[in-house]
């Protein structure tokens, strides 16, 4: 909501960029197209996928246009809170828990590690909108900086946790002074953003359901704050 009222600024409407969304035209982050199988995922969605946002967030705090920059100061303590109660979730479960619990957790991190990393966008050459905000000031790092920023940041985090990241290829080169890893698919990137993933129809529908059955809720909004001009003119 932070967002859609920054966009407001620009001149496009609340129910134009709900239209966007609900007809399929708006593209959003790939990440929420995935399945939550397990308890352990919450925890992981809160640290791997809400620590991913932070890092992409956190230097749009400082960006050129002002309301988009005070929507993500407030959207950056939220999701700060979600990555701490991810993250502890998780260290509860695999200090305390049993095996089948820590196996559960290495499996909900399994299937949310590539996903998370590809949170950040396409690589920099394939990124069809990066320059013009880099050179805007809206975007302040480029998506392969972010990207290797948050690699860094969750390996020493996931060898604290006990956990496995799923890449062979990962290891600490000395020389960059940063981790190597993996090539990423970008090929599922592709598929989940043009509407293909495993829930993208399920989870756009549940929001054209929401919008739908809230339709009283604004009407009778809409009424209410209608009688307020009359009440005072009586």
């Amino acid at each position: 909501l932070y967002l859609y009222a920054a966009a407001e600024t620009l001149g496009t409407s609340r129910d134009q960029m709900f239209d966007a969304l609900h007809t399929g035209k708006a593209k959003y982050s790939s990440i929420f197209n995935y399945p939550t199988l397990t308890w352990a995922d919450m925890g992981t969605i809160g640290w791997l996928v809400d620590g991913a946002a932070i890092m992409n967030q956190v230097p749009i705090c400082r960006c050129s246009y002002a309301p988009y920059a005070r929507a993500m100061i407030r959207i950056c303590r939220e999701e700060s809170f979600h990555q701490r109660q991810g993250y502890e979730a998780l260290l509860t479960m695999m200090t305390h828990g049993t095996d089948a619990q820590k196996a559960m957790v290495q499996d909900a991190v399994n299937r949310w590690w590539w996903p998370s990393i590809m949170m950040f966008g396409p690589p920099d050459d394939q990124s069809p909108n990066s320059a013009q905000s880099m050179r805007w000031g809206i975007k302040r790092f480029s998506n392969d900086e972010l990207r290797q920023k948050f690699i860094d940041a969750t390996v020493e985090q996931a060898a604290i946790l006990g956990v496995t990241l799923p890449d062979p290829d990962l290891k600490w080169n000395e020389e960059r002074q940063a981790h190597d890893f993996g090539t990423i698919d970008w090929s599922e990137f592709w598929r989940v953003i043009g509407g293909d993933g495993p829930c993208n129809r399920e989870r756009l529908q549940a929001r054209v359901d929401a919008w739908e059955d809230g339709a009283w809720v604004r009407e009778a909004a809409l009424a209410h704050a209608n009688k307020q001009p009359m009440k005072e003119a009586a």
